[in-house]
């Protein structure tokens, strides 16, 4: 049977830092298995939403959300839960964050927090998602030194590699291309079409080329609202429903 509900559902987001109200109203869903990606000019709120998602945007002490995101039928602005919910929802900053830990410890940190002891179950574990990160062969042999001792690229590779280690459904990627070279980035984006059969991928980005090569649909956010959200190939074909849409993509502004 065809499960024709989305994976997310967002009715009426709205986000304000203190009396600044950065997020105005937004309604979309995502389905399961699908890239959205989502571009705008800086301060458009598209990492806000992201946080959102999540709810790390609780760590800000003067945010204040209202209306609903769903995820699998369940509100995550109102659950308690939220360890598990982070655990659904693996987040990857645009900066690659290592902790000062082995490239083992890196990826097995979280498997650990969530109960596995198992050394046989860690190594299948951390193998899995250092393959999935297109990583593996290059850090195979060198498994316990520091993630910190590698490459810009290596780095934003071993952040995906540890998102995906707590087995996510959902990966939100924030601008991960913003400090890797192009080779690199391809490499990612690879790995992104691969891990789509199996989550769904949210992929904020300022390249809308990247945006055009991945995802499925794609969201242009300007100033907290949804200019238009459609087809990727139409979103970049030369008829865009608003005039916003396509002097933005081809760099008339932003």
């Amino acid at each position: 049977m065809v499960n024709n509900q989305p994976k997310i559902s967002v009715e009426n987001l709205r986000l304000s830092y203190g009396h600044r109200e950065v997020l105005h109203g937004l309604s979309f869903s995502v389905a399961p298995k699908e890239i959205l990606g989502v571009i705008g000019p800086a301060q458009s709120g598209k990492t806000s939403l992201l946080r959102c998602l999540n709810r790390t945007i609780d760590f800000v002490s003067n945010a204040f959300v209202s209306g609903s995101i769903t995820i699998d039928g369940e509100d995550v602005l109102r659950t308690s839960d939220v360890h598990t919910l982070r655990r659904k929802v693996g987040m990857v900053s645009p900066l690659p964050v290592g902790l000062p830990l082995s490239i083992y410890d890196n990826v097995a940190f979280a498997p650990r927090c969530g109960g596995i002891k198992n050394k046989d179950e860690l190594d299948a574990r951390v193998e899995r998602c250092l393959r999935q990160a297109a990583l593996w062969d290059e850090v195979k042999d060198r498994l316990h030194t520091l993630g910190t001792k590698l490459s810009g690229g290596q780095q934003q590779r071993l952040t995906i590699a540890r998102a995906l280690s707590h087995d996510p459904e959902i990966l939100c990627l924030d601008e991960f291309s913003i400090a890797i070279d192009p080779v690199t980035t391809m490499r990612i984006e690879d790995v992104l079409k691969e891990l789509k059969s199996h989550m769904t991928i949210l992929l904020v980005t300022n390249l809308v080329q990247q945006a055009r090569r991945l995802a499925d649909r794609t969201m242009f956010l300007w100033n907290g609202e949804i200019v238009e959200l459609d087809r990727t190939e139409a979103i970049f074909s030369n008829q865009p429903r608003d005039k916003r849409t396509y002097d933005y993509i081809h760099g008339l502004f932003g």
